[in-house]
């Protein structure tokens, strides 16, 4: 089973979500990224750019596979995390530290987001 932090919350897409105020931080999960495997490239968005709730963020590829990364939020990018962008695998090694993706000052509301025991379900149901 993967690691999975109770300090954050998680979207069905496999993307974690920490709210500080009215910033939130978002990543993929451990999950997410072992699927994905070995990270070769990574692109997100600029800073100042504004994203919609359920807008593609970012892009991520290994070499096998390139996944698209969501955001459950409109709101608009205030940080993005360089150092993933040079080391991809940064994300594989630490998908809830070191790993984070992008900062967003968040305009409404954030959607519906799962608990972490709700995210082992989803995690549970997809191995079946």
């Amino acid at each position: 089973m993967s690691h999975i932090p109770k300090n954050v919350k998680y979207t069905r897409t496999h993307e974690w979500v920490q709210e500080d105020d009215d910033v939130i931080t978002l990543g993929i999960t451990d999950h997410a990224q072992t699927m994905i495997g070995d990270l070769v490239y990574v692109e997100l968005p600029e800073v100042d750019t504004h994203l919609s709730s359920g807008e593609e963020c970012a892009i991520i590829e290994s070499d096998k596979t390139a996944a698209d990364i969501y955001i459950p939020v409109s709101g608009e990018v205030i940080e993005i995390n360089e150092s993933v962008i040079q080391n991809p695998n940064l994300i594989n090694q630490d998908p809830y530290g070191r790993g984070w993706l992008l900062r967003l000052r968040i305009h409404g509301k954030v959607g519906e987001l799962l608990t972490p025991k709700e995210y082992i379900k989803v995690i549970a149901s997809e191995a079946h």
